[in-house]
């Protein structure tokens, strides 16, 4: 069956509602040739070359790509250059009035573009050969509005490229529209002068844009919000590997500033044993990786140590489940946050995603997850496909110690009771200080010894936790000063830490037969040591624990 291309009118309709119109067809009824006709005063080539040099040369040149697939030809502004830099170039789009003014603008550069109509969700039906880089640039991306064709046109895209291609695709910077409002430099993508292009409407599911040109006249498009980590996960979800994403040209960009995000997507596929090599922890964190992976952490602490929340709780009784004591002190650190649909919240050392999933249920915000170890981070994703809440989760392996994460980018850090597995703390605090945005707040909870803790008592803890030393309230105040955080209050919960764990340590004896039959013998008897240890040092005030909450001005 071919796909219908209809010619455009020489009238914009939307009918007598036009922010209903959600369709990816419309597209084709929106390019009319009067729009296509001003399109160049839009864009303004001469200043959009200037603005963006070579960048997308210097990309395509990097990863020795030769033939290119030019998805969203427009006007021809990036196949005329990439042709004039000796790339082999085929112009797609799917507008006809587009590719028209495209060839034409070829010929008066002295080319004669390779144009084909095609619809993206049916690419390679009309398409043939393979490319070593698609290009889908202009904010082209956000036309379609279903998740289904958004995810049938990357797939298109990776079929059409080589085993090592690549995929550049860019869109316009929608999250700080919908968070922040809009507000464009009008420095690098759409550059003509005395031309005004702004929203008209924004919703989390409609773009409407507005054209006005010197003339007077105006034109608008509908277009899909993409926002940027949606994107991302799409193209890693079709199989892309690794993904580097620029704002405005910027690899290190401040989430709200940028006009446009430009991703970078490789297709070769890298093994697990190329992604291990590539990822480096410092000998503590990598201790406590190994020891989350073993069979007997996981099952220890999936059941008897809290389940989702594995973390120190807080008991209103002695016999209070531990479970629900653990989910306390999420409900209890989250009240002392404002957080909405729009906050974006990372939570480093996430375990097994408990705190995530109930801030995306409370305040249906977004949560990043960084764990050290893979094995909760496979139940974590698990967990949070069986409770729907995946499309607001993402779950990365990484080390807090080097966050694979932007700038400037969360609107709050969160970590329970793991910073003290980091051989480095201050790095902890500069890294979360990186990514926070101006005002955000980093809250956290973590076991320390006390201030007044006297030396070497602890030596027995530092054992069993394969840890050399603890952080304490005093260090952390001076950590983040000296980071550039501010105090905003510090609740000494110390007590709170002896109750947790004679807990545990009772439900291990309440459950010893099961204990034994999954984590095995030694690792139970181990358990039951450390934790009577800890207990012992808690009672004797050398431990002290609490939430201690910063923010960065």
């Amino acid at each position: 069956m071919q796909t219908e291309y209809k010619t455009p009118s020489q009238q914009q309709d939307y009918g007598s509602d036009p922010i209903a119109v959600r369709d990816t067809a419309n597209y084709q009824r929106e390019y009319i040739q009067d729009f296509v006709g001003k399109w160049d005063q839009l864009i303004s080539w001469e200043a959009r070359a200037k603005s963006e040099g070579n960048f997308f040369i210097d990309i395509l040149k990097e990863h020795g790509a030769r033939k290119i697939l030019d998805v969203a030809t427009g006007t021809g502004f990036h196949s005329i250059r990439l042709r004039e830099a000796g790339f082999e170039v085929v112009s797609a789009d799917g507008s006809p009035e587009m590719l028209s003014r495209a060839f034409e603008n070829g010929r008066d550069h002295g080319l004669i573009l390779r144009t084909v109509q095609a619809d993206w969700r049916w690419l390679n039906r009309d398409i043939h050969g393979k490319f070593d880089a698609v290009i889908c640039l202009g904010n082209s991306f956000t036309h379609l509005f279903s998740e289904r064709d958004r995810r049938k046109a990357l797939a298109e895209f990776y079929a059409a490229l080589r085993h090592d291609g690549l995929l550049i695709l860019d869109q316009r910077n929608y999250d700080g529209i919908l968070d922040s409002g809009f507000s464009s430099k009008h420095i690098y993508y759409y550059c003509g002068e005395n031309v005004k292009a702004e929203p008209e409407h924004m919703d989390d599911g409609l773009a409407r844009f507005r054209y006005e040109f010197p003339d007077k006249s105006v034109f608008h498009l509908n277009m899909y919000p993409l926002r940027k980590d949606y994107t991302r996960k799409l193209m890693q979800d079709v199989g892309f590997q690794r993904i580097k994403t620029y704002g405005d040209f910027q690899e290190t960009h401040h989430q709200d500033d940028p006009d446009f995000f430009i991703h970078v997507a490789e297709k070769q596929y890298e093994t697990e044993e190329q992604g291990t090599r590539k990822t480096t922890y410092s000998n503590t964190v990598d201790t406590a990786r190994n020891y989350y992976n073993s069979d007997s952490a996981d099952a220890f602490y999936a059941s008897i140590w809290g389940g989702e929340d594995i973390h120190v709780g807080i008991y209103k009784s002695e016999d209070e489940p531990v479970f629900d004591a653990s989910r306390r002190t999420v409900e209890e650190i989250a009240s002392h946050l404002k957080l909405n649909e729009n906050s974006r919240v990372l939570d480093i050392g996430a375990g097994y995603g408990g705190a995530a999933r109930y801030l995306v249920e409370k305040f249906g915000c977004h949560v990043t997850c960084v764990n050290l170890s893979e094995v909760q981070n496979e139940r974590n994703r698990l967990l949070n496909q069986e409770q729907n809440v995946s499309s607001k989760i993402d779950v990365v392996d990484a080390s807090f110690e080097d966050l694979p994460l932007d700038d400037i980018s969360f609107d709050v850090v969160w970590s329970q009771d793991a910073i003290l597995h980091s051989g480095n703390r201050s790095l902890v605090f500069k890294e979360v200080y990186r990514v926070l945005k101006s005002g955000g707040e980093f809250i956290f909870t973590d076991p320390m010894q006390s201030d007044d803790c006297p030396e070497g008592v602890l030596q027995p803890v530092y054992d069993r936790i394969h840890l050399d030393s603890l952080g304490s309230i005093e260090f952390y105040r001076q950590v983040a000063k000296s980071t550039g955080l501010e105090e905003i209050e510090v609740i000494d919960l110390s007590e709170q830490l002896v109750n947790h764990y004679s807990r545990v340590l009772k439900a291990v004896d309440e459950n010893y037969q099961e204990a034994l039959e999954s984590c095995g013998e030694d690792y139970i008897e181990r358990m039951k040591l450390g934790l009577n240890h800890w207990i012992e040092s808690g009672k004797k005030g050398y431990l002290s624990w609490g939430i201690l909450h910063f923010s960065k001005k």
